[in-house]
């Protein structure tokens, strides 16, 4: 039998059902056959090993792809395993997949531990099997089998797993003398990898349940060239001097309380300040724009948010209901903003001619992210998002649209975010089970979507399955100065929500209509983003973001008076100064106002005091000479005015 393969180019070839994708690759030619990790099958990630029986469209993925990286590690992890399990034959296995920067394994290793001083053992191990080049077989097997297979193994994580697995869609990986409970895929064997480096050992839960045992976790990361790790481990110690949490603590932004409570950020004055500058700057670019700013309560009745869905969606992995003394009366902490935008525009009928219309908050949100998830500030339990609503008419989905997605441009340039991708998030192509609303809905929703991005000729990917439920997205993946990808802002297209709350407004016909509604947040979150920004740009904000935008440096204490009367013209003029009176040497309060990463110093000394100047030194650029301080303050509004990250 012969099946028809087509390649990306459009391109058909006719091969022998049964071939698989390594020897499609090489009847193009040998050198893409060695460089084939996985390959792309009709949209799905499979073993380029695989035998291939109908007709379909192939992508090969080599480690310059995303497929081809996932699958990489995943097959690193599967390597660990194989390792751990000769060194330690008594470990448990649990779960061990691909993460966006290599590997995890979860294990347990009963009364044994391992600590940083076994890793370098367990890599060894690793090497040593990976220049075996074991290859990666694939086994279907029937429950039965599986179950007897680890019981005999005595490895009740994979027991559990299999609990919940149909029969008919199990299967076993092998490589060398390990086998293991997995879907795949894998790469062709273990001497694609070249470079191995374990970097952390951590505790966590199993199956992310805090009532279950914990688990070791070891993280790793595997390279096809030494080089590659080489550069990846540079890359490590810049990110640890970027890290924000690091950063954070140095500024005085933001601290955490146990006592608080985990994943609760507790803003300092400086982060306070720094929130409430960002806030301000989207405030005033949205009442340009029409938006009508809004203020919600921070908990709402249940049924506000069965009727939304997001009940469904979060109310059993999220902070259980608040029960009153009203007997069946019940409240959740807000999940979302956008159930309560909904009952205000409900509060007055809307006119075709009243739309579209446009509500904003910053309005915080709780979700009850587990306890080994949580990060610093990109993953907290309660955030503030800059969320906004615009209820509009179908014909004004795609301006409006368009309209937001030149907002979002706007924030990225003021803020220095040059490199970003904007990801079209689609439903997924095969499970419609996930989503609510109409076939025909979401296919308006979609399309309106893709047309405004090229549009506006955005840099796109297309990414299926990463919808919300109730709507597909524009999601912006932003690339920081370390070349990682972020998700800051998004957009949403929502045909759902003004048919789950009964939306109406009268159209020119005298009928009722349902408006569409976009969802919008630019930053996404406040946490997210301010974590983003500090180490996309090391912690040295932006001047007109800094908490002190301004340093005065006296040469001794006599010089005092002088920097007072400098410090208040400057405040006089809305710059954020102060001075540094200790009874220090200048070199050491340089040094110091340096590493708190205060954008400018102002020397002050006999020759400035007489001359009514100041001598002005920058973060990072020097000494720029004395000058006139109405000169200095026009070079400070210069710069804020113009926004320059």
């Amino acid at each position: 039998m012969m099946i028809h393969i087509t390649f990306p180019d459009g391109a058909v070839r006719e091969y022998e059902a049964g071939i698989s994708g390594l020897d499609i690759a090489k009847s193009i030619s040998e050198g893409l056959m060695r460089k084939v990790l996985a390959v792309e099958l009709d949209g799905k990630v499979v073993d380029a090993f695989g035998p291939i029986n109908q007709d379909g469209h192939i992508k090969f993925l080599t480690w310059e792809d995303k497929g081809g990286k996932s699958t990489f590690w995943h097959s690193s992890a599967h390597l660990m395993a194989e390792a751990l399990q000769e060194i330690y034959p008594d470990t448990k296995f649990a779960i061990g997949p691909p993460i966006e920067n290599g590997f995890y394994y979860d294990i347990d290793l009963g009364d044994q531990k391992i600590t940083d001083a076994d890793l370098e053992l367990i890599e060894k191990k690793m090497k040593e099997h990976a220049s075996k080049k074991e290859r990666f077989t694939r086994k279907a097997v029937p429950k039965a089998e599986a179950i007897e297979y680890f019981t005999e193994k005595q490895d009740p994580y994979k027991l559990e797993l299999i609990e919940g697995l149909q029969d008919g869609h199990i299967t076993f990986y092998t490589q060398g003398d390990f086998t293991d409970l997995c879907r795949g895929p894998h790469i062709p064997n273990t001497g694609f990898i070249k470079a191995i480096k374990l970097t952390n050992i951590a505790g966590a839960y199993w199956r992310g349940d805090e009532k279950n045992k914990m688990l070791t976790r070891i993280y790793g990361i595997t390279f096809p060239a030494k080089k590659d790790l080489d550069d990846y481990l540079l890359f490590l110690e810049e990110a640890k001097k970027r890290d924000h949490r690091k950063l954070g603590k140095e500024l005085e932004l933001f601290a955490f309380s146990e006592k608080v409570g985990a994943g609760l950020p507790l803003w300092l004055p400086n982060g306070a300040m720094l929130r409430e500058r960002l806030q301000q700057f989207l405030q005033k670019a949205q009442i340009e724009s029409g938006y009508l700013p809004v203020i919600t309560p921070h908990i709402g009745n249940i049924n506000l948010y069965k009727t939304s869905g997001h009940y469904d969606k979060y109310g059993k992995d999220s902070f259980q209901p608040i029960k009153t003394p009203h007997e069946g009366e019940e409240f959740l902490l807000k999940p979302m903003n956008c159930p309560h935008h909904c009952e205000i525009y409900k509060t007055s009928p809307k006119s075709y001619k009243d739309l579209p219309v446009r509500f904003a908050e910053f309005g915080t949100v709780y979700r009850y992210e587990q306890a080994g998830e949580l990060h610093g500030l990109t993953r907290v339990r309660g955030f503030t998002q800059d969320d906004a609503h615009l209820f509009c008419r179908p014909d004004q989905v795609k301006d409006e649209f368009k309209k937001v997605i030149d907002l979002v441009l706007y924030v990225f340039k003021s803020l220095g975010f040059n490199d970003f991708t904007a990801q079209v998030s689609l439903r997924d192509q095969n499970d419609r089970s996930k989503y609510i609303g109409s076939e025909a809905n979401w296919d308006i929703a979609e399309e309106a979507i893709k047309e405004a991005a090229a549009e506006k000729g955005l840099p796109t990917t297309i990414e299926y399955g990463e919808a919300a439920f109730y709507g597909p997205k524009l999601d912006f993946m932003v690339k920081d100065a370390l070349g990682r990808s972020w998700q800051l802002g998004t957009i949403q297209v929502d045909y759902n929500l003004p048919e789950r709350f009964e939306l109406e407004y009268i159209d020119s016909d005298n009928t009722r209509k349902r408006p569409v509604m976009i969802h919008r947040a630019p930053f996404g979150s406040m946490e997210r983003f301010v974590a983003v920004l500090l180490e996309n740009c090391a912690g040295k904000l932006p001047l007109w973001l800094v908490p002190t935008q301004v340093k005065i440096l006296p040469i001794s204490d006599r010089f005092n008076d002088y920097a007072k009367e400098v410090e208040k013209t400057l405040k006089a003029n809305n710059i954020r100064v102060s001075i540094d009176q200790r009874s220090e040497k200048v070199g050491r309060k340089i040094r110091d106002t340096e590493l708190a990463k205060i954008p400018y110093m102002l020397i002050v000394g006999e020759k400035e005091m007489e001359s009514n100047t100041v001598g002005v030194r920058k973060q990072s650029a020097g000494e720029l000479g004395a000058m006139a301080l109405k000169d200095f303050i026009q070079i400070i509004e210069k710069e804020v005015n113009e926004k320059t990250a």
